[in-house]
């Protein structure tokens, strides 16, 4: 469950730069539980006219470090493209007290051709939804999978996400939750459990049935991607907030 919360949270957290000329952005994040400190993200970002880079760092903070004293690194290559971006390789390696994870993937043309988890995951039984060969297919990972790539901010949010964490496959349904100010739009999202998952876990079941999630996303400049800039997450302990702090040009 860490593992899959970790996954969640960096997904919303990915920031790129300028698709007309390699820069590099430097975003930190709070990550607030109800308005208490649970949790800081960084993240450095390279963007050039074809691929993008993207290397993270996550960890717990404030009273959260009482409970679970988790710290994370995270990288994520690839190509851009015309919606937003592939990646070619994905690795997430995290402390959660005493236990280490780490998740590689690599991808070809969207497709997963190998996941790596060590420890290895414990074979599944009872309802666990087995991941098929057709679940693997045009997917991107947690990190980059919000840089969405449109014309203008009323196309940001009309699109499904598929989503994989090299457990899980999930989609994200984006729609509009009103119309873009200031050049910034918000979309709701709906969270959907594909594979890789158990039906009964109340945590999942709630982010499926009940959650409201939302995202904002901002416009890169004149390159034509959108990031998000603040997520809000409903779970059953209360509203989980991710907000971009600071983003700088490195």
């Amino acid at each position: 469950m860490v593992r899959t919360m970790s996954a969640a949270l960096l997904s919303l957290l990915a920031i790129a730069g300028s698709a007309n000329a390699a820069q590099t952005f430097q975003t930190d994040y709070s990550i607030t539980l109800m308005g208490i400190p649970v949790g800081k993200a960084s993240f450095t970002s390279v963007i050039g006219n074809e691929t993008f880079r993207i290397e993270g760092s996550l960890a717990s903070a404030g009273m959260a470090r009482l409970f679970d004293s988790t710290q994370g690194t995270t990288s994520v290559s690839g190509v851009l493209s015309q919606t937003g971006t592939t990646p070619r390789s994905y690795d997430l390696n995290y402390r959660s007290d005493k236990k280490t994870q780490r998740t590689a993937i690599r991808f070809s043309n969207g497709n997963v051709t190998t996941t790596e988890n060590v420890p290895p995951s414990r074979p599944r039984r009872g309802d666990w939804v087995h991941l098929e060969d057709g679940h693997l297919t045009s997917v991107v990972d947690p990190i980059s999978s919000t840089l969405v790539r449109a014309d203008s901010p009323a196309e940001v949010c009309n699109r499904t996400i598929r989503i994989y964490d090299g457990e899980m496959r999930a989609n994200l349904r984006l729609s509009p939750a009103g119309s873009p100010q200031n050049g910034q739009v918000t979309c709701t999202a709906r969270f959907e459990p594909v594979a890789g998952y158990r039906p009964s876990r109340s945590a999942l079941k709630y982010l499926r049935d009940r959650a409201r999630i939302t995202i904002a996303f901002a416009p890169l400049a004149d390159t034509g991607f959108y990031a998000p800039v603040n997520a809000s997450i409903g779970t059953q302990v209360g509203t989980v907030r991710i907000v971009a702090q600071t983003m700088r040009t490195q």
